[in-house]
């Protein structure tokens, strides 16, 4: 039930050959987060965001978790 800025997206808790740029504070749908940009290490493509700092306390719970847009992943042999 996540949204990215290019519709669905889903909420991971580690994320492997990704990079993070600098935080910075959006409003998003649940609020105000310092939220930092991730990009693939290998093509450089923005694929979502880590939740640095959540202000509200129903939030917090996404600090130090990351976002990927669905639009950005792709289904290989073995994933369901």
């Amino acid at each position: 039930s996540f949204q990215g800025s290019q519709g669905r997206a889903y909420l991971f808790n580690s994320v492997v050959n990704v990079g993070c740029g600098p935080a910075e504070e959006r409003v998003l749908l649940t609020g105000l987060h310092a939220v930092a940009d991730i990009y693939c290490e290998n093509c450089k493509t923005t694929l979502g965001w880590k939740y640095e700092h959540a202000f509200e306390s129903s939030q917090k719970y996404k600090e130090g978790k990351y976002i990927i847009e669905l639009a950005h992943m792709i289904k290989d042999n073995g994933w369901d």
